[in-house]
């Protein structure tokens, strides 16, 4: 048997994340102690590896949830799902890698703006190859990311605070539904 602090420090996590994992249900220790100490068996370990192994994968918490409570056959469409999410993240990454790429190439020509406005800012992801999509996912990705960033990018390129907390507010849209 495990104590909480032992077994998270195999797992490399804090002792509140698997408090956590308590307290939701995902991870529930097999016995407690006289004392009142949760204890955790051999096949609460392997269970926590299971959600360690799916959380480095990049499932949520309530996807994990999903496949432990499901038989073994029905696991795929969670899977499949967060497939194609990577697919989706890593044409993202390869947009915005592609369009630094044009930046610095732009600015190793001298032709970089003093000062990037939103019109340049637009001019230069088009030249990247972005379309009106893709520009979404990039704002979409980067609210999801870093808002508070995404924000002071916004403002930098001199849109108004409105038009900014607009933007944000459709890209949180956009990631949520």
């Amino acid at each position: 048997m495990f104590r909480i602090t032992e077994l998270a420090r195999q797992f490399n996590l804090s002792r509140s994340t698997l408090l956590y994992y308590d307290h939701i249900g995902l991870l529930t220790p097999s016995v407690r102690s006289e004392a009142g100490y949760r204890l955790y068996s051999l096949n609460d370990r392997d269970r926590l590896a299971t959600i360690c192994s799916f959380r480095q994968a990049g499932l949520t918490i309530e996807d994990i949830r999903r496949i432990l409570s499901m038989e073994a056959d029905d696991n795929g469409e969670v899977l499949q799902r967060r497939m194609r999410e990577l697919g989706v993240e890593i044409r993202t990454l390869q947009t915005q890698q592609h369009l630094l790429g044009k930046m610095l190439q732009v600015q190793s020509l001298g032709e970089l703006p003093v000062t990037v406005d939103k019109q340049a800012w637009i001019q230069m992801l088009r030249a990247a190859g972005m379309d009106e999509t893709a520009m979404k996912i990039w704002h979409t990705e980067f609210e999801r990311r870093a808002p508070e960033a995404h924000h002071q990018f916004l403002l930098a390129l001199g849109i108004s605070e409105n038009e900014a907390l607009y933007i944000r507010k459709l890209s949180a849209e956009e990631q949520n539904g």
